[in-house]
């Protein structure tokens, strides 16, 4: 069998009630349906993924219709826990990436205090409330006081994140 058609093989295998079922086999592409279901995230996700790591690219045939390759899926699979599980911002993942050659290695160490709060700004929002959570005074109830100090520090954090972006692309 040729590594083409390998691809597109389907196999038997049992399902949960112990019938045959034709599934795909490991080395087939997967459609992004397939995959955001396979690594339960939104499909939309996966497609701003791909705009935010070229790493990450697709097959796409007619009308658009992704086909994901098994690399693919697995560098997917890896960003998705550097984002959700160990707290890296994209921004983070992407320096991982860059420094890794386009791979992220398997020993990647956990995140620095900084980036995880990065992480979490990210996670709250877009970049626009936290900028105006910076720019303007809060008057805050001294039961509140932590949680808005803990909310600036990770806004400040994110700012600093974005100003050595810009530095290590002028420098």
């Amino acid at each position: 069998m040729s590594a083409a058609t390998d691809r597109l093989a389907m196999v038997e295998a049992p399902d949960e009630a112990g019938r045959l079922r034709l599934r795909k086999s490991a080395g087939a592409f997967r459609t992004i349906s397939e995959v955001a279901d396979e690594l339960h995230i939104p499909q939309h996700v996966l497609r701003f993924w791909e705009t935010k790591f070229p790493q990450v690219k697709p097959l796409k045939r007619g009308g658009g219709r992704r086909y994901y390759r098994p690399d693919d899926i697995a560098l997917l699979r890896r960003i998705s826990d550097l984002l959700y599980t160990q707290g890296y911002t994209i921004k983070g993942v992407q320096r991982l990436l860059q420094e890794g050659g386009g791979r992220l290695a398997d020993d990647i160490p956990p995140p620095t205090e900084s980036e995880r709060l990065a992480a979490e700004a990210e996670r709250a929002g877009d970049e626009a409330p936290q900028m105006q959570l910076l720019m303007q005074e809060v008057p805050v109830a001294p039961a509140r006081k932590a949680s808005e100090v803990e909310r600036l520090r990770a806004a400040l954090v994110y700012a600093l994140g974005e100003l050595e972006a810009l530095r290590a692309m002028v420098g």
